[in-house]
């Protein structure tokens, strides 16, 4: 019986996916095997020794510890391209609000509730002018990471007439692959700002995306530019946003994460973090969290690890072994020498690395005993070892 300790409410989508004879799935599970959370943020000092994989229900893990993780041999899951869709729509209605004042157009007619019928018409006609703006048809969008989300918005984006240019220094095959031919790829971010009408960011917040929108940037953006942040607060300087909306520099900002200094500014359209927020998508990031979840636990199958390289291996024997290491030579060699020790054939194994952690699936011929486990778990560089 496998232990999930739940964080958050998760959807019954998801929780369904837990055979029930096989799995028992609490928020007051003692000694789970799993964690499954959503934007709960999570300590090493809550979890017990016996976890040994966290996964996240949506696309950003900020909110786990995941190099503390790593060094325990636990690994973080996410659900990249679960919540693409309800993000990529949220945008179209982003793009739609930054060209055009609906927004203000809707606070005036809100405003209006005791006018006289007779009054409405004659005075909507002559103020129908202070909330004017510009078709996005033909209009260039920017769209800097083409990854689940940003792929979408760029085949979005073409349906809807404009030209639409792209920067990704780190595409995948796989979001290649998504991308219309029409897209055009920009050598280089600041090529990317120069072109752009409309620029909507689609980066993780990492060491080398903080602040990458800051005074700097923004000086070789476009005048009036409309720029769309449903990706990080951390990636842009609020300050220099407020900067140049106040100069005329920038046309509007429209982001899923309000800061304090943002709320209230007129050229601002600030949302409270709804990218994701449909049933859809929702059910969409439990399930496939659970989905990996219940393929790492059963078969040590890895997909879409944040920290641990992609592994899998179809099962050759119903013996099977996992272990992680450092990834330095040898280790690997010495584990099989172990294992040829007690007698067993190693009848299937994959060997896989990532930065300095390696990951190894083996099907042997026997059943795998304590005594090996403690044996292989008892060499150097060997973080962690499972019996699945």
């Amino acid at each position: 019986m496998f232990g999930i300790r739940t964080y958050n409410a998760i959807s019954p989508a998801g929780l369904a996916r837990f055979d029930g004879s096989r799995y028992a799935v609490s928020s007051e599970s003692t000694n789970p095997s799993g964690v499954l959370l959503r934007s709960y943020k999570l300590t090493t000092e809550e979890l017990p020794s016996t976890v040994v994989a966290v996964a996240r229900a949506g696309a950003g893990t900020n909110n786990i510890p995941t190099s503390e993780l790593t060094g325990k041999g636990v690994v973080v899951f996410n659900t990249p391209g679960a919540n693409a869709n309800a993000v990529k729509e949220l945008i179209c209605a982003g793009l739609m609000m930054s060209s055009r004042d609906i927004f203000g157009g809707l606070k005036f007619v809100d405003g209006l509730g005791n006018q006289l019928s007779e009054e409405l018409d004659p005075l909507l006609e002559a103020e129908k002018k202070r909330f004017a703006g510009t078709e996005i048809y033909g209009k260039t969008l920017g769209i800097v990471g083409l990854g689940a989300i940003g792929s979408l918005v760029a085949n979005m984006a073409l349906d809807l007439g404009m030209r639409v240019v792209g920067y990704d220094p780190a595409i995948s095959v796989e979001a290649a692959w998504r991308l219309s031919s029409r897209v055009e790829k920009m050598s280089s971010l600041d090529a990317l700002l120069k072109e752009s009408d409309y620029i909507t960011l689609h980066v993780p917040a990492i060491d080398a995306t903080k602040g990458m929108i800051n005074s700097e940037s923004i000086s070789r953006m476009k005048p009036g530019v409309k720029l769309l942040n449903f990706a990080r607060k951390e990636i842009v300087n609020a300050g220099d946003i407020i900067t140049a909306l106040d100069a005329g520099k920038m046309g509007s900002y429209v982001t899923d994460f309000p800061t304090p200094e943002l709320i209230g500014h007129p050229r601002v359209l600030a949302m409270p973090h709804i990218g994701a927020s449909t049933g859809e998508a929702e059910d969409n990031c439990a399930v496939m969290a659970a989905d990996q979840l219940i393929d790492f636990l059963e078969n040590g199958n890895i997909k879409n690890s944040v920290n641990f390289p992609d592994t899998s291996m179809a099962r050759g024997s119903e013996f099977r072994l996992t272990f992680s290491n450092s990834n330095v030579p040898n280790v690997l060699s010495t584990v099989l020498s172990q294992i040829s020790a007690t007698g067993a054939n190693v009848v299937d194994l994959v060997n896989q690395s990532r930065h300095e952690i390696a990951y190894n699936i083996m099907d042997i011929d026997q059943p795998v005993t304590d005594e090996l486990v403690d044996a292989i778990s008892n060499l150097d560089g060997v973080i962690r070892v499972r019996r699945v």
